[in-house]
């Protein structure tokens, strides 16, 4: 891991977590590479909390147009927890909203145990759609500290359990502990550290996704013929790939909707 990397999540530690890792002095070079990271992860914010934490430092030499740049990122970022996320297999999804529904009336509801699992089917809907965002699982983090005690892991693991998503929440916590340095038994749903959990969570910074939402998936030419586009389609295969082992069934299911969504809106 480079130092832009070791910087990048020792400022995450710090302006997220709460946890003081100390910064190593850059050149401005590297520091505006940095930075870059952090627009492009959406983590501008916590980047400017990060480095008030270490303004005192000395030697560290943080550029004046660094701090800049993250101010003006920071108020294009939305801080809301995700809520209502959906799956694109038609059955877990329908079993999604009967587990939130049954939750919401129950007379010993917990909506931070809801709230958890609204972040995690979130983060999984980005990971199959655009990569994995670190700005997710910080949200993650971020909530398991400050309302954690809160959650019923209990319940929480027979949810993912009846989705199938055991080995994709498992993957996000061992990120927190492989990377972010949360422990064990700060994440009960991680029953076994996933090993890919660094290099994924690596691969991320070294390969910043593109949104690619808006891109043509398949297009009619004046003949009448469809054609695809094929580097939007190998993208997606790849990141599909990436992830199958973690949730087979959706992460099949998503590359199926995603086609389906694609020729149902094929520019002319």
């Amino acid at each position: 891991m480079d130092i832009i990397k070791r910087n990048f999540i020792h400022l995450i530690c710090s302006g997220a977590l709460n946890q003081y890792v100390s910064l190593e002095p850059m050149s401005v070079y590297k520091w505006k590479r940095l930075a870059y990271l952090f627009t492009q992860q959406h983590l501008s914010s916590i980047a400017l909390k990060g480095l008030k934490n270490h303004q005192f430092d000395t030697n560290i030499n943080i550029p004046f147009e660094v701090v800049k740049i993250l101010e003006d990122q920071s108020k294009n970022e939305l801080n809301n927890l995700p809520s209502f996320p959906r799956l694109a297999n038609p059955r877990l999804n329908k079993r999604l909203k009967r587990i939130i529904h049954h939750e919401q009336h129950s007379i010993d509801t917990s909506i931070e145990t809801i709230q958890i699992l609204n972040i995690l089917i979130y983060n999984v809907n980005h990971i199959l759609n655009f990569g994995l965002s670190l700005r997710g699982i910080i949200d993650l983090g971020h909530y398991l500290r400050t309302s954690g005690d809160k959650v019923d892991f209990v319940k929480l693991d027979r949810w993912l359990d009846q989705l199938s998503m055991k080995r994709m929440a498992q993957l996000q916590g061992s990120i927190l502990i492989s990377v972010f340095k949360f422990d064990l038994d700060e994440i009960p749903f991680v029953h076994q550290l996933e090993e890919n959990a660094v290099s994924l969570a690596m691969l991320s910074l070294s390969h910043l996704q593109i949104d690619s939402s808006n891109e043509w998936h398949f297009k009619q030419s004046k003949t009448g013929f469809v054609r695809n586009n094929n580097a939007v389609m190998k993208k997606s295969l790849r990141r599909s790939m990436r992830y199958i082992n973690y949730a087979p069934i959706e992460t099949i299911s998503n590359l199926i909707f995603n086609f389906a969504k694609g020729l149902s809106e094929i520019e002319e």
